[in-house]
């Protein structure tokens, strides 16, 4: 396989934010007394709004829903996203990937408005050309419809895309997709739960620094 584009996950891949977003999630959700452990919201991180929710048991026409959104948002972008840092290698590898003239394109269950800040944080903002968001699929991660999206959007064959992510979400949106997936372990989560990933790595600093022997690299 010669791979000539990537499908970049963001959160928990290039940026160590899922503890994050879990926090922000169990804080908004408290407040609309939505009794939930945070241990219980922090492994839906990976997956949209829209099935968080389902997963929860709550109707995203429930009034509560919009109510958790909002505050969720708040405090994610006001609070917490200026104290986040990228994973190690994160630069490194998109700038790597782009040298090596293999396309990048975000494939991200983020919102529009919160995906600039987030790549920003991840400080490879001015590497990225093409993306899809929440805003470009009807369901999130881990259905297929964002990994669609990018392919979509990066104009190549699927079988020369790979998708790099950090969640079981990521594999079986991928893999649904009928994309290949490499995962790194930085978002938290454990090589058992990544079954189906082609490769796993630390993170992306590993991918970046074995490059000539990973998938990427080949060919």
């Amino acid at each position: 396989m010669i791979v000539r584009g990537v499908l970049l996950d963001v959160d928990g891949t290039l940026l160590d934010s899922n503890d994050a977003h879990a926090t922000a999630w169990h804080r908004a959700l408290h407040a609309e007394g939505v009794t939930v452990s945070l241990r219980q919201v922090r492994r839906l991180i990976g997956m949209g709004a829209d099935q968080i929710f389902s997963q929860l048991g709550i109707s995203e026409d429930d009034r509560r829903a919009k109510r958790v959104v909002e505050t969720k948002d708040a405090l994610f972008r006001e609070e917490l996203l200026p104290t986040l840092r990228p994973t190690r290698g994160a630069r490194d590898l998109v700038a790597k990937l782009r040298a090596e003239q293999i396309a990048t394109i975000v494939a991200t269950s983020a919102s529009e408005g919160d995906l600039h800040a987030l790549l920003e944080a991840a400080q490879v903002a001015d590497l990225i050309v093409g993306h899809v968001t929440s805003s470009d699929a009807e369901e999130s991660k881990p259905e297929p419809d964002i990994i669609e999206a990018a392919v979509v959007r990066s104009g190549l064959p699927k079988e020369v895309l790979v998708m790099l992510g950090d969640t079981p979400y990521d594999v079986a949106a991928a893999t649904r997709a009928g994309v290949s997936v490499v995962c790194v372990r930085c978002g938290g989560w454990d090589d058992a739960s990544l079954h189906g990933a082609s490769a796993i790595y630390d993170d992306p600093q590993a991918i970046h620094d074995g490059f000539a022997r990973s998938l990427f690299g080949r060919g």
